[in-house]
């Protein structure tokens, strides 16, 4: 065999091995790629996908064989450290990180095209291309999740947003409302907008496969269903008159919704006008813009009482993990932390909104707020309420003795977190109006 082999390689000093031409320099006349460019690996969304993500493909194990032990909780180990990002600023007047000079002799394409792929390096491609990687599960799988408790006290939060804010108090006799959901992820809210007597729905999205799963699952829903169309559109970078059809904005919207997803535009004041703009735009007087994000005090109330971690910018327990670039911020915007979740989310780069901040800058767009409440005052608050009450049994959150479903690191991730309202004033109207419909819950 080693003969064989050697007569098809041919021996080392039976062949000589061919006289190449000189080697040329490497000196490109038309780049694709600006000069400083690299190549880049796989990212830590796709690496956490193909660690932790179960085979769609994979048979589900057999229930009546006996469980694997437990491993024993801890906490999550610290997040990947993220992409490097520029220093913050330290004085007025000090100059933006610039992004990179694509050349000198490079013409206006090649800089165009150099500009579109260093803006695609952003946080937010790391976040589209998370929830894009999310595998659409089915609803027996999602009974399977290990935080299964948080994720219906979280729906029946938004439940309770919804039906709080999510109708037209001002037509009693046209309930009726039309929706903007931006962010609408996967459409898991579509069945509450239902609920709500939704007579029109918008979903947009910075997803494009969690768009399609989207219209999707609304095609698949039960009984009669009101009129949607999706979208996929980065709404903190484009207007969404880029999409939106004109017949779609012949009249305004009454509620405009975004769950879980505010606090990625303040990586910049620039995304968060971007943002309020598309709020505003097409959202009558009266309107109400209702959602949900991480409550700043609490993440920073962690991080004061860890004091005993070997992290002091890291948090978290066996369910979810904090990691923050630094405890001080000299800006309202780009205050940048790592956060995961299990079988949620996969260290994605998330932004605290300092609400006092945000609030004065709703006012320019004409945005008053009418509730701000944490998770927590909410559950109080409401589970006083007969309807909410049997609600929280009726989503199995908790049981007909009181107990629920969530452990105590789910219930402390679930606490992150606050819901909010603003109402459309009407600029014509003043402020004497504006001030009697403000009612804010700290």
């Amino acid at each position: 065999m080693a003969s064989s082999v050697h007569s098809l390689l041919g021996a080392p000093d039976d062949h000589p091995a061919p006289q190449h031409a000189p080697r040329r320099p490497y000196a490109p006349t038309r780049r694709v790629t600006p000069a400083n460019s690299v190549l880049v690996p796989i990212s830590r969304v796709e690496l956490a996908q193909c660690q932790t993500t179960a085979n769609p493909l994979r048979a589900r194990p057999n229930p009546t064989l006996a469980p694997a032990p437990a491993a024993p909780s801890s906490l999550p180990p610290p997040p990947a450290s993220l992409p490097a990002r520029p220093p913050p600023p330290t004085a007025a007047g000090a100059q933006p990180h610039k992004r990179p000079n694509a050349g000198a002799g490079f013409d206006s394409q090649e800089q165009e095209q150099a500009r579109k792929r260093w803006k695609g390096n952003h946080d937010s491609r790391t976040v589209a291309d998370h929830y894009n990687a999310r595998p659409n599960t089915d609803r027996e799988a999602r009974r399977d999740s290990p935080i299964i408790g948080l994720k219906k006290f979280n729906n029946w939060i938004k439940s309770v947003l919804i039906a709080k804010f999510g109708r037209r108090e001002d037509a009693r006799d046209q309930p009726r409302v039309r929706v903007l959901d931006l962010g609408c992820g996967k459409g898991g809210d579509l069945p509450k907008w239902a609920k709500a007597g939704t007579e029109e729905y918008v979903g947009v999205d910075i997803a494009a496969v969690s768009v399609e799963q989207a219209r999707q699952r609304w095609q698949n829903m039960r009984g009669p269903r009101f009129p949607a169309t999706f979208f996929t559109l980065d709404c903190f970078e484009s207007s969404i008159e880029e999409i939106l059809p004109p017949d779609s904005v012949m009249f305004p919207f009454d509620i405009v919704s975004m769950q879980f997803c505010m606090h990625y535009a303040f990586e910049s004041e620039h995304k968060v006008r971007t943002l309020l703009e598309n709020v505003t735009r097409y959202l009558r007087p009266g309107g109400v813009f209702v959602g949900t994000i991480p409550d700043a005090k609490n993440l920073f109330d962690h991080l004061d009482n860890n004091t005993e971690a070997e992290d002091p910018l890291a948090f978290g327990n066996a369910v979810y993990s904090v990691k923050f670039d630094a405890r001080e911020w000299p800006s309202p915007y780009g205050h940048r932390y790592t956060f995961f979740l299990q079988d949620a989310v996969e260290e994605v780069p998330e932004y605290v909104v300092y609400w006092d901040n945000f609030v004065a800058l709703a006012a320019e767009y004409h945005l008053s707020p009418r509730y701000c409440a944490d998770f927590s005052s909410i559950f109080a608050d409401e589970q006083e309420d007969a309807h909410f009450a049997q609600l929280l049994r009726r989503m199995n959150v908790m049981d007909a003795e009181g107990n629920a479903e969530m452990d105590e690191d789910q219930l402390d991730a679930a606490m992150l977190y606050l819901g909010f309202a603003f109402v459309k004033l009407d600029p014509e109207a003043g402020d004497a109006e504006a001030a009697g419909r403000v009612e804010e819950v700290q």
